[in-house]
């Protein structure tokens, strides 16, 4: 019995295989085109949310504080107009006067009270006391800071320019939503109106270099593209213009990410860190910040009080030239530092 020869169907359409990886990398880069614009707009309103609360947390404090910075710049005048005072009414030996003179400028330099760099008396000290040289050293010292962080800024404001192909991407989106959404396209006041607020929206993502938004925008006002799903330029097209739009995508993540970061380390934003780590544990940050306030007030007002004395002639030389009991634990550190310094000690 002669074998039988199954012939296929011609009615049945067999999908080429790279037609077939067409549609698992399609599939995959606008997963990936999803996810990218959602991690964006969680990071976007982490990083809004963190500034809001830095700005809560600021004015919060310079209501609270204002009241003892106040205090404390009424207390360092008052010191230094007494040391002036000592210097042009009393009379020295040339010691002496050099040893009032370095413990003028050890409670400068602690911190205990503001620096006068252009002091006289400070300015006939010997050289041995390196007053310069430590003026120098912390003006490096803020310069270096400074360029540290404005590096950063810049880093910040250029991330989304870095390469053409980003800037011509988001020009053409930009223009594609320009020309949809132009208010004097519109047919009627009410739709005038809905244009007026998308452009703006349109206008703030370009100035921002901000694609996300702006392909927030196309899909939220526009229906996705159509495509022929058997069409292999079609998907090769769609292709491309996704892996483009993702890797535009993925640098404005990182950008968002290292403003993030860099946010956090500025001074505010580490103090805002710390309260809500304290809150965490049932430590109120700004009251204890109030409170180590008062507490640097009470050390000032002795140091006051302690050069008042001297002034008044009320305690000897000797005395005067041993210092205040309590400010030999505050030779190494400033007040500013203790500030600074208070919250993130409460986490340890």
């Amino acid at each position: 019995m002669p074998r039988k020869t199954t012939v296929p169907s011609q009615s049945i359409k067999v999908t080429p295989l790279a037609l077939s990886q067409l549609h698992i990398r399609l599939e995959f880069l606008e997963k990936e085109h999803q996810s990218l614009l959602k991690q964006i707009k969680r990071k976007r309103t982490e990083l809004k949310n963190f500034v809001e609360q830095m700005r809560s947390f600021g004015t919060e404090f310079l209501n609270k504080a204002t009241p003892g910075f106040r205090k404390m710049a009424e207390l360092d005048q008052e010191i230094h107009a007494l040391f002036e005072e000592i210097f042009t009414t009393r009379k020295f030996g040339k010691q002496t006067l050099k040893n009032i003179q370095a413990v003028y400028r050890d409670l400068q330099v602690t911190g205990a009270i503001s620096l006068k760099p252009n002091s006289q008396q400070l300015n006939t000290l010997d050289e041995s006391f390196d007053n310069e040289d430590s003026q120098s050293d912390f003006s490096k010292e803020t310069s270096e800071q400074q360029h540290q962080y404005w590096q950063g800024q810049q880093s910040i404001d250029s991330a989304s320019f870095v390469r053409t192909d980003d800037q011509r991407k988001i020009r053409q989106t930009f223009l594609k939503l320009a020309e949809i959404f132009h208010p004097d396209k519109a047919r009627d006041s009410e739709t005038q109106k809905s244009h007026t607020e998308i452009m703006k929206e349109i206008n703030k993502a370009y100035q921002e270099g901000d694609l996300a938004r702006l392909l927030e925008i196309e899909q939220s006002q526009q229906p996705l593209e159509i495509i022929d799903n058997n069409n292999e330029d079609d998907l090769t097209r769609r292709c491309r213009t996704l892996e483009q739009h993702n890797q535009i995508l993925l640098a404005q993540y990182e950008k968002l990410k290292q403003e993030l970061r860099l946010t956090k380390n500025t001074p505010e934003g580490t103090m805002v860190c710390d309260s809500r780590k304290a809150a965490k544990k049932g430590i109120d940050a700004m009251a204890e910040i109030v409170e180590t306030m008062e507490s640097q007030i009470n050390v000032v007002s002795e140091i006051r009080d302690f050069v008042k004395d001297f002034r008044e002639q009320k305690i000897t030389i000797k005395e005067f030239l041993a210092g205040p009991t309590h400010l030999h634990s505050l030779d190494e550190e400033t007040i500013e530092d203790i500030l600074e310094q208070m919250l993130s000690e409460l986490m340890r």
